[in-house]
């Protein structure tokens, strides 16, 4: 419980809505409240691996649906403002595993993934025991080029993946300083198997993806992906407002304003007072839009 508050703690302060979170080392499945958040997990029958997601006091109630696979893979769907948005806690794999097990992590992501429709948002975060490596040739599309490190076996695992799903790596498309790309460190080892992926459509809408040493306990960096989620950026419309063209009331047109104005009569000054104003104001309107002519109007 003591690492769950500090854990809420961090998402506060960092206002952070969503946290994905790798080897809670919990028993079991189910959700439970945290203050005013909420979190959902998924552990193995001896408590060792697991995942979850916690989700603040502004989306808890978003929640829509929960899929847990194994005992490395959780997803929850949130809708916000009319959009769909699947979010992915992983735990993939370690190197020294069993082939088949490697395998099957992969397939159950393949699984999940066809399952969401092709118009929802797909942020997969964890910990996916790769290393995709600074060279990009042949992944120029989902690799970015800021990475640190080589790539091994189960990096070309994440990167044939992306591909596959038309995503990206969103930690790779940030120049960072390699102390803000490792997402591990123990002792005098250091690497980035921390990551974030997203659909390629959506690359635009990230602001940000960092790592912040220090803030979290554990041999893993907290690593924190910025996006703009839940509402349509669009340009604004231009918007016509007309505006007649008093600057032009001088010389001929202020004659011929003049002259128009004088055939339209005297104004009743003996009758109402406000319906007098509104006819004199029709009225100079009403000519002063023939004499002078309108704006088109379009604001920048």
């Amino acid at each position: 419980m003591g690492k769950s508050l500090e854990l809420i703690d961090v998402m506060r302060r960092r206002r952070i809505n969503v946290a994905c979170i790798q080897e809670t080392r919990w028993k079991d499945h189910k959700a439970k409240a945290l203050d005013d958040f909420k979190l959902w997990y998924l552990g193995g029958e001896r408590g060792r691996g697991g995942v979850g997601i916690v989700v603040d006091k502004d989306l808890k109630n978003e929640v829509v649906d929960v899929k847990r696979i194994g005992d490395r893979i959780l997803s929850i769907k949130l809708v916000v403002v009319n959009e769909v948005i699947n979010i992915v806690s992983v735990y993939a794999s370690q190197a020294g595993l069993d082939d088949s097990v490697k395998l099957q992590f992969w397939e159950h992501m393949d699984g999940l993934v066809q399952e969401f429709g092709q118009g929802e948002k797909i942020i997969i975060g964890g910990d996916l025991n790769g290393h995709v490596g600074r060279e990009r040739r042949g992944y120029e599309e989902v690799h970015g080029g800021y990475r640190v490190g080589e790539r091994n076996e189960e990096g070309t695992s994440v990167l044939d993946f992306a591909i596959a799903y038309d995503m990206c790596i969103a930690n790779t498309f940030f120049k960072k300083r390699d102390e803000h790309l490792i997402t591990y460190k123990s002792g005098q080892h250091a690497s980035q198997i921390d990551f974030f992926l997203i659909r390629r459509s959506d690359r635009l809408l990230c602001k940000d993806c960092k790592v912040i040493p220090g803030e979290c306990l554990t041999q893993h960096r907290l690593v924190v992906l910025d996006m703009y989620l839940g509402t349509r950026h669009r340009k604004k419309a231009k918007q016509v407002c007309p505006k007649i063209r008093w600057g032009r009331l001088q010389g001929a047109l202020l004659e011929s304003f003049t002259e128009k104005m004088a055939l339209q009569g005297r104004w009743d000054f003996e009758g109402d007072i406000n319906e007098m104003w509104i006819n004199m104001t029709t009225c100079i309107k009403k000519v002063a839009k023939e004499v002078l002519g309108i704006s088109k109007g379009y604001s920048s």
